[in-house]
């Protein structure tokens, strides 16, 4: 019998015994297989083109905006399209909406007749609001928190500045993390500071690099009893007002209306790759799905939500099928609340042992090293088959730290689950964050196929490992 003519049910047949085999061939950890995955990530565009569709599509994408939930919607179908195991996950979301936002330097030493100054600024995540009028009021310039505490009831009805420059020489060597962690702090505690010393509104200087007088927003860390007006000025007014400031007496016009609305309904998108004989063990690889609301989050984290599903469709292209189950997930409301990683790590509590190990890109997509981890000690020598795999393209270090402490996997983290990220090149990453300029054209497409071949051979690794790694043992803080 000639193949025309072999019957529909033995064409079947065989091609389920073909099936059958090739699955329980599956390459494991072969460095063969490590290498297939690695080069077969670097010759698509599967992330690129998801990523265009999120920020072109949609853009901005903050909690509880239209944006968000049209992005949980476009990530479900893709992933749906991979044939990948979807479900959605309820969570509730803060719902803040900016409003207007205006800054005017009205009075002030040597202040020409009829001459104001116009500040470029913007409300921080959970401000509370001025009048629609807006307040006048004096003007306080500090530079850290012992000087705030030192006017003690000076503060009475100002509007506190903190005047704290971000350290571009740190983060251009290396250390933009410890750079942003630094002023980051005057912007998430400074507000919430000046508000329990009666302030009547707090400024504080943009956190980030490239002063071209770009504001950078982000959260405040105001509560709900106090949530007096808050805002990031740019750079270069910060200095402005530190100058006149020095020369006398500064009053400013403040506007700022955003509301604070009820919480909003919204999901975590998860898309399971099920394991062939673990699949009760995970791998997460994920990233965030929301971003501020100035611009399309290209960076900040459309990139790394592109790149969890691009391990997706990088093992689909090979049908390979990983021991563990590799689960996607793109996280809701990492910026203003992490409600999205809380929810997971509620519900999966019981069952954050059978969680192998976690993935998370939240760095921006600027060309990968290697990779972080909070592994134990003693297991860093068995990532080696997978660091050779990735030295080829420059992504061969493996640094192991205590805890990563990365914004959606710290509580999983702290539960005792390994964290990894991609290690990456920051150095111009804190230029476009939480801007208005953070945008699809920000990012190079080579340095996002890189980024998918370091998370789609991690993720396949720790899916595939035989030893294991140790839970991660987070020190009490």
């Amino acid at each position: 019998m000639n193949r025309r003519t072999r019957p529909p049910v033995l064409t079947l047949l065989a091609a389920s015994l073909m099936s059958a085999s090739a699955l329980a061939a599956s390459p494991g950890n072969d460095p063969a297989a490590l290498v297939k995955i690695r080069d077969t990530a670097l010759q698509s565009d599967y992330a690129w083109e998801r990523m265009a569709d999120m920020t072109d599509l949609i853009g901005p994408r903050l909690s509880g905006s239209p944006g968000a939930a049209a992005a949980v919607t476009q990530v479900a179908e893709a992933m749906r399209k991979l044939g990948a195991r979807v479900s959605l996950q309820p969570i509730k979301v803060p719902h803040w909406v900016r409003g207007k936002e205006t800054g005017e330097l009205v009075e002030y030493r040597g202040r020409p007749a009829g001459v104001t100054q116009n500040v470029v600024l913007t409300a921080l995540g959970g401000s509370g609001a001025t009048p629609d009028s807006g307040l006048v009021a004096p003007v306080l310039v500090v530079a850290n928190f012992d000087e705030l505490k030192a006017l003690g009831s000076q503060v009475k009805g100002r509007i506190v500045l903190f005047d704290v420059p971000f350290d571009q020489h740190m983060a251009a060597r290396g250390l933009a993390g410890q750079a942003y962690g630094h002023g980051s702090s005057y912007r998430r505690d400074g507000p919430r500071l000046a508000a329990e010393m009666g302030a009547a509104a707090a400024l504080v200087r943009s956190v980030g690099g490239a002063a071209y007088r770009l504001p950078h927003t982000g959260a405040s860390g105001l509560q709900e009893n106090a949530r007096i007006p808050a805002a990031a000025v740019t750079a270069e007014d910060s200095m402005l007002m530190a100058r006149l400031a020095q020369r006398g007496p500064l009053s400013m016009r403040l506007v700022l209306t955003p509301k604070n609305l009820p919480d909003a309904d919204s999901y975590n998108v998860i898309a399971d790759l099920p394991g062939s004989d673990r699949p009760d063990e995970i791998v997460i690889v994920s990233g965030h799905l929301d971003s501020w609301d100035l611009a399309t989050g290209a960076h900040d984290d459309a990139a790394g939500v592109a790149s969890a599903m691009a391990v997706l469709d990088t093992l689909k292209k090979l049908d390979y099928r990983p021991r563990r189950t590799i689960r996607m997930i793109a996280w809701m409301n990492e910026e203003n609340g992490t409600r999205g990683a809380r929810g997971y790590l509620a519900a999966e509590q019981a069952n954050t042992d059978k969680h192998f190990g976690a993935i998370e890109s939240d760095n921006g997509a600027g060309r990968p090293f290697g990779l972080r981890s909070s592994v134990a000690p003693q297991s860093v020598k068995l990532f080696q088959p997978l660091q050779a795999a990735l030295q080829p393209i420059g992504a061969g270090v493996f640094q192991r730290q205590d805890a990563l402490q990365t914004g959606d996997l710290s509580g999983l983290e702290r539960a005792g689950v390994p964290s990894f990220a991609p290690l990456i090149d920051t150095s111009a990453y804190f230029d476009y964050h939480h801007t208005a300029a953070d945008t699809l054209d920000k990012v190079d497409p080579d340095n996002l196929r890189r980024h998918v071949a370091l998370m789609t051979a991690t993720a396949w690794f720790l899916a595939n490992m035989e030893q294991p790694i140790g839970r991660a043992n987070v020190p009490e803080r």
